[in-house]
């Protein structure tokens, strides 16, 4: 799509809340843009166009988009002289409209599926003689964004969807609600997005689902993950990761399918959310606390020396003590590499905000402060049996404290950092897999040398 009369010339900035989804759908929303002859920005300020990419899971987003669109009245005016406000993603798709009465600035406001409308919407909203809202929201008969031109962020990871939407319906969840139900794309497609990416010089791809697991059930009758990752993994990519993974559909042929394919890094996130039964029953997760724990024993014996990383959510309603007892006893029993952390935030719309609830904020916050240092234990305890051993990373750019000091991640999804060697740069390593022998390990990143060349 061009609009080269209308929108060219002018600047935008993308700023994004939530998932790795949005990050994808932001990489859409600024090719696009620059399809249209506008031009990025490193801030709001001397943007024509800010557009917001948002998230729904936690009322902590809501809160962050409406401070921050408000912040943009107080700015300088645009070097056009007009700043749009365009707002996309799951809060978009679940208010439409609506979102003026929180955002008044608001002027354009798009849905998860109707990325490729925001051009038009923008410029209606430029010849508009009056202050209104154009919105779109529609989900159905749009493809998928995939086909939009990107603007990835690096050359070289790329973010690959390969569906769309969740059928679970967990009781705290807004997703299946904004997100729409799942739907696959064709597993050729993806494939050959994967090779045309590897022409052009990515190394690591993230494939991103609302639940991987169950790839290509509407598609095929039947979820072909496993056939899929063996599929990417024939394209030549080096590295290859995955989210979101719910335990109910992880079975035995991803597992083979992680430990036979060689770019599958040997890491999972999978979400446990509680280590009670009962609270599981009351978040609708279809599984138990042993069942998950079982699957995580299968786990390492089938992808061997595979770390495990999860979300958790404090304070359900509902929740007691023995309950949070039982999660500190999973983390403690699975060992994870890392942890996500959140105290249960009530979405207007799903089952879960209708449970009452009278569990006093203070005794949720001490459970949340535990679980908090529990984890950070047990990625220190985890971290520290990497001493000694060679990793190797790819490296993404310079540490923000000291831009002397290279950032990476390891095949497990750690944190890796090493010092520029004197007489290089950091362009010199940017994009490149380097080992690093650890000798220091901290619950949050590993620090080592360098050993060789990068490559």
């Amino acid at each position: 799509m061009s609009h080269p009369n209308k929108l060219a010339g002018r600047t935008y900035f993308v700023r994004i809340f939530g998932c790795q989804m949005n990050l994808h759908d932001a990489e859409r929303v600024s090719g696009l843009l620059d399809s249209c002859g506008c031009i990025p920005v490193d801030g709001p300020e001397g943007a024509d166009i800010v557009v917001f990419m948002t998230c729904s899971v936690r009322e902590k987003a809501d809160t962050h988009l409406y401070g921050e669109a408000s912040n943009l009245a107080r700015l300088d005016p645009a070097p056009s002289g007009r700043r749009l406000v365009a707002i996309g993603g799951c809060i978009a798709q679940r208010d439409g409209a609506e979102l003026a009465k929180h955002v008044p600035n608001v002027d354009v406001v798009f849905g998860t599926s109707a990325l490729a409308s925001l051009p038009d919407l923008l410029e209606e909203a430029l010849e508009s003689k009056e202050h209104k809202v154009f919105t779109d929201t529609v989900e159905e008969g749009r493809d998928f964004s995939t086909a939009l031109p990107s603007h990835r962020a690096v050359k070289y990871h790329a973010w690959v969807p390969i569906m769309t939407g969740c059928n679970n319906f967990c009781t705290y969840c807004i997703v299946p609600y904004v997100r729409g139900r799942e739907k696959s794309r064709i597993m050729e497609r993806i494939v050959d997005e994967v090779r045309r990416l590897v022409d052009d010089g990515v190394r690591e791809v993230t494939l991103l689902g609302q639940n991987v697991n169950s790839y290509g059930r509407d598609l095929y009758g039947k979820p072909r993950f496993a056939e899929l990752l063996r599929k990417v993994g024939e394209t030549g990519i080096e590295r290859i990761r995955f989210t979101s993974s719910n335990p109910k559909d992880l079975n035995e042929d991803i597992m083979h399918a992680m430990a036979e394919v060689p770019a599958v890094m040997p890491h999972l996130h999978l979400a446990v959310q509680s280590g009670s039964t009962r609270v599981l029953k009351a978040m609708n997760r279809s599984y138990t606390r042993e069942e998950y724990l079982d699957l995580a024993r299968r786990l390492k014996e089938n992808v061997p020396g595979i770390a495990l990383s999860t979300d958790i959510i404090v304070g359900f309603p509902g929740e007691t003590e023995e309950d949070f007892q039982d999660t500190l006893s999973l983390v403690r029993e699975v060992g994870y590499s890392s942890a996500y952390t959140f105290i249960y935030s009530r979405r207007p719309g799903t089952p879960a905000a209708k449970i009452p609830d009278d569990t006093p904020r203070s005794v949720i916050q001490d459970r949340f402060d535990r679980l908090a240092q529990l984890v950070e234990d047990e990625a220190f305890a985890y971290n520290q049996g990497e001493l000694g051993k060679t990793v190797e990373a790819l490296v993404e750019g310079s540490s923000k404290k000291n831009d002397r000091v290279m950032v990476g991640h390891s095949p497990k999804n750690q944190t890796v950092l090493f010092d520029l060697p004197e007489g290089s740069e950091p362009s010199d390593f940017v994009g490149k897999l380097c080992d690093v022998k650890v000798d220091s390990a901290r619950p949050w990143f590993l620090r080592g040398d360098l050993q060789g060349e990068p490559r």
